[in-house]
């Protein structure tokens, strides 16, 4: 077919009445937040959305058009929800942080599997008005796309954490993605030159892609996300910065109550009683920050108990001494500190 670049690609109709996005770097806490949202009324369980990641990062890249792109993140999000509401598209494996077994509300999923569905589900959605529920990596500095295509529609929720929580998650990441089709199981975008390929967010940095290990890569990307969604995030005009609650994750551990009324006032609804036994569940709110819960797939990306008799202070160093012993050159231990650092004295000055 002959391309027609007259042709404006367009979704005029909607069933999405409103969406939440809560995203973050890896390990900064925000599959824990967005199970805590799934509870409050008419949120419904969160999903992942490697849809839109890539839809996003395919317009930065410039290989697709706006208006592809526009249209694209309408549909998916249309059709998420409209399956959502019939149970198709809900994780019943039962270990899975998305699972329904993990959801707070479990027995409205099991119930809708035996509702009708189909054409009556764009009049449920009129009267319940649900508000769907995403949870996505990294997707706030490539952004603009749902910023356009979803106008009032939508608001984006930023996890942010100190470095040093994150950077072991990080590394066992890059790890894994260096092993026999470990790449395969990214279902993220990767760029090809003459030699490999490797994430887009190497894109000008490919040679060095391989020159680092795990760890260094780990640096890199703490070090490549947070800069490039500072600069977003200044770039925004007042009107787009509503539609974007940034929750530093020690505090919100903390003190949760201040930062569970900001995201209640913002998506208009409500705390529940399953509210309340959740936070319990999720220990919160918590004397020390590094007093999660125990599960497995915590533990298999590097989460240990805190240690007796630790302060904040030496759980950080604990950290530090993980990169240490990954050999880290120097270059990249100084990134990770000047993060560390300014982190500390914007989020952390009256904790540790």
């Amino acid at each position: 077919m002959k391309k027609n670049k007259s042709i404006k690609i367009y979704r005029d109709e909607n069933l999405l009445n409103q969406v939440v996005f809560v995203d973050g770097q890896a390990g900064c806490g925000k599959t824990m937040l967005t199970a805590i949202v799934s509870s409050f009324k008419r949120v419904e369980i969160f999903n992942y959305a490697p849809e839109i990641e890539n839809i996003c990062i395919l317009e930065y890249l410039n290989k697709i058009s706006k208006d592809a792109s526009e249209t694209m993140i309408k549909i998916q999000t249309d059709l998420c929800l409209y399956e959502t509401m019939m149970s198709r598209r809900v994780n019943f494996r039962y270990n899975d942080l998305s699972s329904v077994f993990s959801n707070i509300n479990s027995f409205k999923y099991f119930k809708r599997l035996f509702q009708k569905g189909d054409e009556i589900i764009p009049q449920r959605l009129k009267i319940e008005k649900p508000i769907l529920n995403y949870a996505v990596h990294n997707l706030l500095s490539f952004s603009n796309p749902i910023f356009r295509a979803l106008n009032n529609k939508f608001f984006i929720i930023e996890v942010i954490r100190h470095p040093l929580y994150m950077i072991i998650q990080n590394t066992i990441n890059h790890r894994n993605m260096s092993k026999k089709n470990g790449s395969a199981r990214q279902f993220r975008i990767y760029l090809k030159d003459k030699k490999y390929h490797f994430p887009h967010h190497f894109y000008n940095n490919e040679d060095l892609y391989k020159k680092l290990n795990p760890c260094e890569k780990a640096i890199y990307d703490i070090d490549f996300f947070t800069k490039r969604t500072t600069k977003f995030k200044k770039r925004l005009s007042t009107s787009k910065s509503k539609k974007l609650l940034t929750i530093p994750f020690e505090q919100f551990v903390l003190n949760p109550d201040i930062f569970i009324k900001l995201i209640l006032s913002s998506l208009n609804t409500s705390f529940t009683s399953k509210t309340a036994k959740l936070l319990h569940k999720q220990k919160l709110p918590r004397k020390k920050i590094s007093d999660g819960i125990p599960l497995d797939v915590y533990k298999r990306f590097g989460w240990s108990p805190p240690v007796i008799g630790f302060s904040e202070k030496d759980e950080l160093n604990k950290r530090r001494d993980f990169a240490l012993k990954q050999k880290v050159s120097k270059k990249y231990l100084d990134i990770l500190d000047e993060h560390s650092e300014n982190y500390e004295k914007k989020y952390l000055s009256n904790i540790i």
